[in-house]
């Protein structure tokens, strides 16, 4: 039997068209990038993300000698934000990359770990992936990885 999957998503050409709080959030990843460690891909990424409580964190990519020892920025924040502020549940997650040539995704990993957060708050996070003026946006993980791994 063949299936479709639909993925519903906002594309929004200019960042100037979002809403002020994407683009407050989308502003912190922006800078995070600037924290990052990224000597050896050259690839710097930062992830901010907006609390429930209003609370605007934010975290970098951090490579090492030893690779594959470095974190992404998106679980770099993550693990820190659960491990500190766990009944703040996390509402959205902006991506941001340095250079920024094109729209910054997640890896597969960080789809896991996001959609894990998720699971774990009972609540969606809204994913707000930019670069070179735009950005792309699903209102759930559960859309960047539809067919998930779950124990």
């Amino acid at each position: 039997m063949e299936k479709c999957l639909e993925l519903k998503y906002i594309k929004a050409e200019h960042i100037e068209d979002l809403p002020a709080a994407d683009r407050e959030l989308i502003a912190e990843a922006q800078k995070a990038t600037e924290l990052a460690y990224a000597k050896y891909s050259g690839f710097k990424v930062g992830a901010a993300v907006r609390l429930k409580s209003g609370k605007v964190m934010r975290a970098a990519n951090s490579e090492s000698e030893v690779y594959p020892s470095g974190l992404c920025a998106e679980r770099s924040l993550l693990y820190y934000v659960e491990a500190n502020h766990a009944d703040d549940p996390v509402e959205a997650l902006a991506i941001a990359s340095n250079p920024s040539e094109r729209e910054c995704y997640p890896c597969g990993g960080c789809r896991q770990v996001i959609l894990d957060v998720e699971r774990r708050q009972g609540t969606p996070i809204r994913v707000i992936m930019s670069g070179n003026g735009s950005a792309s946006i699903v209102e759930s993980a559960q859309l960047l990885l539809p067919f998930t791994f779950q124990l």
